[in-house]
C-alpha cells in the first residue's frame, strides 16, 4: 500500500469553488478535455525551455500526449512526457488554486451567458471535476532524484498526497467519470473533441496508439513557406463543401501585440448572414470560439478563417472586449492588413480584382461606410461597372520577336474590363466627364427595368454607372456625403437638358384650337388617364431615329423616391410604387404625333365618344402602361388591366384589316 505523505485541505478562497465549477462555470462540460490537453502541451513546452536553458541535460525524447479509455473502470486518462511535478509543485500548483477572488468573479458573471475559459483563471485542471467523481494525478518531475507523486481528490476540498510507482517523466491525469458523463468513454466522442479544440496543437495527440490531431497550424507558418494549394486546402478543411475563396490575408505580427491568422474572402451568396461571424478564435493554437465579433471590425464579419492571439483577454465580458484598447488596436491592424491586400490585388492583378468585385465590393463598401481609416485606404480602388467602353491603362506596345514574324504584346497594361463590361473609379468617371457634365454622376440601379433610360443616356453620349448591388442604396447616400459638391442622379429621376430637343416645333399655336401641340398632348393624356397625382410633362426626346426613343417615360424625382423608400424601410414594408410621379410624353415620337391626329379626327356624338376617340384614349392608357412597365410599376390589378387593354387595342387595330 502506498505511503500517504500528506492529507489536507485545498487552499481556496471560498468553500463554494467546486459547486461553481461543476454546476455553473460551464454549461458545456466537454471543455475539460481541451483544458487537460492544453496543460499537457504546456508541460512539454516547459521541458523544452528548461532544456534550452541548460537546467536539464537529459533526453527530451519525442513529445507526446496519450489519451486512454478504460470502459471497465469508467476512466479516461491524459498523459504527457513533459516536465512533471514534485510533491512541492503539486501542493503549489494543484492545492493552492489561483482563484483569490471567487466571490467577485461569481458576482460579476452570474448573469452572463458568455462561456469563459477556465484556464485563464488558473482553473484549467479543475474543469475535470465537471465530469468526474474522483481525479487522480500521477507525476514524476524531470529534476534529478525526484520522487514520483500520486494525488487524489473526490471533488470535495480534501485531497490525499502519496508516493507513486511511476518510473517515466511526465504526468498522467486519470478521471473517474460520473455516471451521467460516460459519453466520454466513447472513442468517436474524444476524437471529435480533439479535432474541434486541439487539432492544431504543436504536439502529437494519440488515442489508442493513433495520432488524432493534424498538429501543423498553417497560420503559424511564414507566408512564403505556404503555396496557394496549402491555403486552399486549409480553407476546405475549415469550411468543407464551399466555393473556393476569392483571396486571403495572412496575419503575422508580434509587436505591439501578438496576432497570427489567415482570413479568407468567401464568395457571398444571398443566404449568407453578413452579420454573423465565421472566424474561429484560437489562443496558442487551442480553439476557443466560433466567433470573433468583438475582435473583428463589424464590416469584416463575412470573412472566414482563423485568428490566434494571446493578447485577446478571454476572461472578460463582451462589452469589456469592445472597449479594450488592445482589442481595438488588433481590430484596426486586421482592417489595415485587409485594405493593404485589396490594394495589392488591384495593383498587381486588376482582372482578378474586377472578377471578384461582385463579392469584394460588398466588403469594401460596407467597410468604407463603417470605418474612416479603412475608407481612406480603399477610396481609390472602389470601382463601378460603367456603360462606357474603356481603354486599358497603358497603350499597347508590340515588338518583333527574334523569329522576325511574330509580334508580342509587351505592355503591362491593366485591363479595366471583364466580359466586355468596363469598370471605373468615381474619380476617373468625374475626370472623364467634367466637360460634358461637371460634378454630375448618372447612375442606374436596375439594368433590366431601367434599360430604356440607360439607352437614352448612352445614345446622347452620357456615361452611366451601375450601382445595382444590395448595399448600393445605402452607399449612394454615403457617396453624396463624401462628395458634397457632386450631384448623383438616377437615370429615371429626371431628364438632363442634353437629352431634350429644345428646337422642336411643339410650341407653335394651332389656329383652330388656339393651343400648342404640347398643350393638346398634355390635355389628351390628362383626360385619358384621369390620375390627378400623375404630373404630365411634354418633351421632345433626342434620338437618331424618332422611333428608337420611347413614346413616354415615367420619372421618379430623386427626393420623392427616397422619401418613399425610407418610409417603407421604417415601416418594415416593401417599397410600393409612388402614386405621385411624372409622365414625360415624347412629342417627337411618331406614335404620339399620330395620336394627336387620331384624336383631332374624333367626333363626340350623342351616344358618346367616337370609335377613333375611344381608340385614342385606349392608346394613351397603353402608352402610360408601357412606361410603367419599364419602371416595374405594376401591381396585380395594373397588370390585369394592361393585358385586357392590350387585347382591346389589338382587336380595334385589326378590325378593318
Amino acid at each position: 500500500m502506498a505511503t500517504i505523505l500528506e492529507q489536507g485541505n485545498i487552499s481556496i478562497h471560498t468553500e463554494n469553488i467546486f459547486p461553481i465549477i461543476k454546476k455553473w462555470l460551464y454549461s458545456d462540460h466537454e471543455i475539460f478535455l481541451r483544458e487537460l490537453i492544453s496543460n499537457a502541451v504546456d508541460a512539454i513546452q516547459k521541458l523544452r525551455m528548461v532544456s534550452f536553458s541548460g537546467e536539464f541535460s537529459g533526453e527530451i525524447g519525442e513529445p507526446l500526449i496519450e489519451i486512454a479509455i478504460d470502459k471497465d473502470n469508467k476512466t479516461l486518462s491524459v498523459s504527457d512526457n513533459g516536465i512533471g511535478m514534485t510533491a512541492d509543485e503539486v501542493k503549489k500548483y494543484i492545492n493552492q488554486v489561483a482563484f483569490s477572488s471567487a466571490e467577485e468573479f461569481v458576482e460579476k458573471y452570474k448573469n452572463s451567458t458568455d462561456q469563459q475559459i477556465i484556464g485563464h483563471f488558473g482553473l484549467g485542471f479543475y474543469s475535470s471535476f465537471m465530469v468526474s467523481s474522483r481525479v487522480e494525478i500521477d507525476t514524476l518531475s524531470y529534476r534529478d532524484g525526484a520522487q514520483p507523486v500520486h494525488w487524489s481528490c473526490d471533488g470535495s476540498t480534501q485531497f490525499e498526497l502519496s508516493d507513486s510507482e511511476r518510473t517515466t517523466r511526465g504526468t498522467t491525469i486519470t478521471l473517474h467519470l460520473m455516471e451521467e458523463e460516460l459519453e466520454y468513454l466513447e472513442a468517436y466522442r474524444i476524437k471529435s473533441l480533439i479535432t474541434k479544440y486541439c487539432d492544431f496543437m504543436p504536439v502529437p495527440i494519440h488515442l489508442d496508439g493513433e495520432q488524432v490531431n493534424r498538429q501543423k497550424a498553417p497560420w503559424k507558418e511564414t507566408p512564403s513557406s505556404l503555396s496557394k494549394e496549402d491555403y486552399l486546402e486549409f480553407y476546405r478543411y475549415l469550411y468543407p463543401f464551399q466555393d473556393e475563396p476569392l483571396l486571403w490575408v495572412h496575419l503575422n505580427t508580434d509587436y505591439p501585440f501578438v496576432v497570427n491568422g489567415i482570413l479568407y474572402f468567401p464568395k457571398l451568396k444571398p443566404d449568407v448572414d453578413v452579420t454573423k461571424g465565421q472566424i474561429k478564435l484560437f489562443c496558442n493554437q487551442v480553439f476557443v470560439s466560433d466567433n470573433c465579433e468583438e475582435v473583428i471590425p463589424r464590416f469584416l464579419m463575412p470573412l472566414r478563417g482563423v485568428i490566434d492571439s494571446t493578447d485577446i483577454p478571454l476572461n472578460v465580458s463582451r462589452s469589456f472586449l469592445q472597449n479594450d484598447r488592445t482589442v481595438r488596436k488588433i481590430a484596426d491592424y486586421i482592417a489595415k492588413k485587409v485594405g493593404d491586400r485589396l490594394k495589392e490585388l488591384y495593383r498587381d492583378d486588376r482582372a482578378a480584382y474586377i472578377s471578384s468585385w461582385q463579392d469584394l465590393g460588398t466588403f469594401v463598401k460596407f467597410g468604407s461606410m463603417n470605418d474612416d481609416k479603412f475608407k481612406k485606404q480603399v477610396e481609390d480602388i472602389l470601382i463601378f461597372r460603367t456603360s462606357a467602353k474603356l481603354q486599358a491603362d497603358q497603350p499597347k506596345v508590340e515588338v518583333q520577336t527574334a523569329e522576325g514574324d511574330v509580334w508580342q504584346d509587351t505592355s503591362t497594361a491593366q485591363t479595366n474590363e471583364l466580359d466586355g463590361q468596363g469598370y471605373t473609379t468615381l474619380k476617373e468617371y468625374l475626370e472623364r466627364n467634367k466637360e460634358r457634365h461637371e460634378n454630375r454622376v448618372f447612375y442606374a440601379t436596375d439594368e433590366a427595368s431601367q434599360a430604356t433610360y440607360i439607352e437614352l443616356h448612352k445614345s446622347q453620349g452620357i456615361e452611366v454607372l451601375f450601382m445595382d448591388s444590395f448595399i448600393d442604396s445605402h452607399f449612394i447616400s454615403f457617396l453624396e456625403r463624401e462628395y458634397s459638391d457632386v450631384k448623383f442622379s438616377r437615370v429615371d429621376a429626371e431628364l438632363d437638358d442634353t437629352l431634350l430637343d429644345k428646337s422642336s416645333s411643339d410650341e407653335i399655336v394651332d389656329p383652330t384650337t388656339n393651343k400648342t401641340r404640347s398643350e393638346q398632348i398634355k390635355e389628351l393624356f390628362e383626360g385619358a388617364l384621369n390620375k390627378p397625382k400623375v404630373t404630365i410633362r411634354t418633351e421632345a426626346l433626342k434620338a437618331e431615329h424618332a422611333e428608337s426613343a420611347p413614346p413616354a417615360m415615367v420619372l421618379l424625382p430623386e427626393n420623392l423616391r427616397r422619401l418613399s423608400e425610407m418610409t417603407a424601410l421604417l415601416q418594415q414594408q416593401a417599397a410600393t410604387f409612388p402614386e405621385e410621379h411624372i409622365l414625360v410624353v415624347n412629342t417627337a415620337h411618331p406614335l404620339v404625333q399620330n395620336l394627336v391626329s387620331l384624336n383631332q379626327g374624333s367626333v363626340v356624338t350623342e351616344a358618346g365618344q367616337s370609335p377613333s376617340g375611344e381608340l385614342s384614349t385606349l392608346l394613351c392608357q397603353h402608352i402610360y402602361d408601357l412606361a410603367l412597365m419599364a419602371q416595374k410599376g405594376f401591381d396585380a390589378d395594373g397588370m390585369k388591366s394592361f393585358v385586357e387593354r392590350s387585347n382591346q387595342v389589338l382587336t380595334r387595330l385589326t378590325r378593318h384589316g
